[in-house]
């Protein structure tokens, strides 16, 4: 046997950071898993991504559930995900061999069928060179780790149970049962699989058939990289961006979550802990439309679906998120018993913003919408759908674009005159000024720019500081808000704007910490805010890219690249002096950020020719 390569090549020694979310996520768009860079499974929720946990050790290591391979004897460990795949590649070093573990959810189509995307699990154990000794943990902790659960060997399967509430969980394996139930060391020889289902198989589970399973699954995550469109520059890491976001949608209904994961602070010790397994309509929204500029349209047509679907009534109020289903009460409460990420508790299921009033979700449909009409042909009545959401959404913007809101930062216990949010129920009637245009709608479109300019005076009437030189977080304040830098991104002023350019400097001057942004500075319901969240900086960088200050954006793109974890994943917070990644995680409004970023760079959008031809596009 070579035992010489194992200690020749690059591999991580076994130092794995428990202060970081050093997590690869796989899935199906079902659900997903969070697998950490030892191997261990620490997330998984079925049968979908807002089920209770069958495994949480991420927030609490003894009661929340795992699912390890230990290799006897490791002195190494490297992961990476198989090229253009979510298949994810752990390799364990040890002087008795070497073994690769790949992990995925299934996902493919057979012939003439819909999508397979079982609500399964699959670790693939492949013995490269000599034969490694394993010992496996199997320790499922179902319905969030409320009651006991049971773990017997039931012959054909291992079955995992909890009796109040009953649910029910099964591994598959050609392993012997009982060395895994007892941890027993075990020598491998030879290839064999895991299989981990919500549901009971109708067919004989066995080797030639997982690997079936794996070859399928990595033929369509290759397909599926062959359609997004290729860019000269950072191609690699847009890929692995959007392969995130496509694993954070849901095949049933076309929703996409803002997260995988419940419960990760934002700062350690505190309790902005929130659940993020729900499709809110601004994130979906934003990453809809850049899959869709990726070139994967079929997001958005299953998107705009879902949105058509949850709107039965014209009379029916829109609110800010919903479930993945198209639930509209996501009810808030806690689990006491978890200890919560390092002790951050509460543990939250459910989300209380869904009440919420936030004008800015009616902009970032509409831009959606408005893009989905300029890009796709549609069926008559599909376009008399949209248009029924055009209108409706321009009526609710026009009874309360004056009134205050808990703007696109969820505060739970005050409202006010959100500059962002102004400027969203604009782009909200802008685009659909546009529609209008586009349809043959002159009247409405007429009346539209009437209200169009009416919310752009008041605007520039009250939310402009003399004494910032910035446009601020809110009428009537001197604080700032990342999320004005947002107004370019949304055509309400273009790079030369001189109000806009003052702006950028000054958020940077009084956000910018360490390298990171601040989302604000003053008080909430929390008090003072005390990590840096991700997407601001990105904004950052890609507001000073489009006002032309192109070196001092790419070195910031480039540094806040390398917070990244070991797979190129981010989560929602970083900490401003460790860099630590805290909150949610994978994070949508992070990797989105990441690819407008990278493809704004990579086509060069900051050419002197380009800033006239967006000045005079936004006129």
């Amino acid at each position: 046997m070579r035992r010489g390569l194992y200690f020749s090549m690059d591999v991580l020694l076994i130092t794995e950071d428990m202060d970081n979310l050093n997590y690869g996520i796989i899935g199906n768009c079902t659900s997903a898993a969070l697998v950490s860079e030892s191997g261990s499974i620490d997330w998984l929720c079925l049968p979908r991504f807002d089920s209770p946990t069958v495994f949480a050790k991420l927030l609490d290591s003894s009661k929340g559930g795992a699912m390890r391979i230990e290799v006897v004897g490791c002195v190494g460990i490297n992961q990476q995900y198989i090229p253009r795949t979510n298949l994810l590649c752990t390799t364990f070093y040890s002087p008795d061999g070497l073994l690769e573990v790949v992990d995925f959810m299934p996902r493919y189509k057979p012939h003439g069928t819909d999508f397979y995307c079982p609500p399964d699990v699959i670790r693939y154990l492949r013995v490269v060179d000599g034969k490694p000794r394993v010992k496996i943990f199997f320790d499922p902790k179902l319905e969030y780790g409320k009651s006991d659960t049971i773990i017997e060997d039931k012959g054909p399967f291992i079955c995992a149970y909890t009796n109040s509430p009953y649910d029910s969980f099964y591994l598959y394996s050609d392993l012997p049962h009982s060395s895994i139930l007892n941890h027993e060391e075990m020598v491998l020889d030879d290839d064999h699989f895991l299989l981990m289902s919500y549901h009971q198989k109708l067919y004989k589970q066995d080797l030639t058939r997982t690997q079936l399973k794996m070859e399928r699954t990595k033929v369509y995550w290759l397909t599926w990289c062959d359609v997004t469109v290729t860019y000269p520059q950072y191609n690699d890491l847009i890929q692995r961006s959007a392969l995130t976001l496509k694993l954070l949608s849901y095949q049933k209904t076309g929703a996409v979550i803002a997260a995988l994961t419940t419960s990760l602070p934002e700062t350690i010790g505190e309790e902005r802990n929130w659940d993020y397994r729900y499709c809110w309509i601004r994130d979906g929204s934003m990453v809809v439309r850049i899959l869709t500029e990726l070139g994967h349209n079929n997001v958005a047509n299953r998107y705009m679906h879902y949105i058509i679907n949850m709107l039965p009534d014209k009379d029916e109020a829109m609110q800010i998120m919903y479930g993945i289903s198209g639930e509209k009460t996501l009810e808030e409460f806690t689990l006491d018993h978890l200890e919560g990420y390092e002790g951050s508790k509460p543990v939250r299921v459910g989300n209380a913003a869904y009440m919420q009033k936030q004008n800015d979700i009616y902009g970032i449909l509409m831009d959606s919408i408005h893009y989905y009409f300029k890009k796709f042909s549609t069926s008559l009545s599909y376009s008399e759908e949209l248009w029924t959401v055009v209108r409706l959404v321009v009526r609710i913007v026009r009874d309360n674009w004056h009134s205050m809101d808990r703007g696109i930062w969820e505060l739970r216990n005050e409202s006010k005159h959100f500059t962002f949010s102004k400027v969203l129920c604009w782009v909200a009637v802008d685009r659909a000024r546009g529609i209008a245009e586009f349809l043959h709608q002159p009247h409405l479109a007429e009346e539209w720019k009437k209200l169009e300019n009416e919310i752009r005076d008041d605007i520039e009437a009250h939310a402009w500081s003399e004494k910032k030189q910035a446009y601020t977080q809110a009428y009537g304040c001197e604080e700032l808000d990342a999320s004005v830098l947002l107004m370019l991104k949304y055509g309400y002023v273009c790079p030369g704007s001189e109000r806009f350019r003052k702006t950028v400097f000054a958020i940077q001057k009084e956000l910018e910490h360490d390298g990171l942004m601040y989302r604000y500075r003053n008080k909430d319901d929390f008090g003072t805010p005390k990590s840096a969240f991700t997407i601001c900086s990105f904004w950052l960088a890609s507001a000073l890219y489009d006002i032309g200050e192109v070196d001092a954006a790419k070195e910031r793109f480039e540094r806040l690249l390398s917070y990244s974890n070991h797979l190129g994943l981010f989560s929602e917070d970083l900490d401003f002096k460790t860099k630590r990644q805290l909150g949610n995680f994978p994070q949508a409004y992070s990797h989105l950020a990441i690819i407008e970023m990278a493809i704004a760079m990579s086509e060069g959008e900051s050419t002197p020719e380009t800033i006239i031809r967006k000045c005079l596009s936004n006129d």
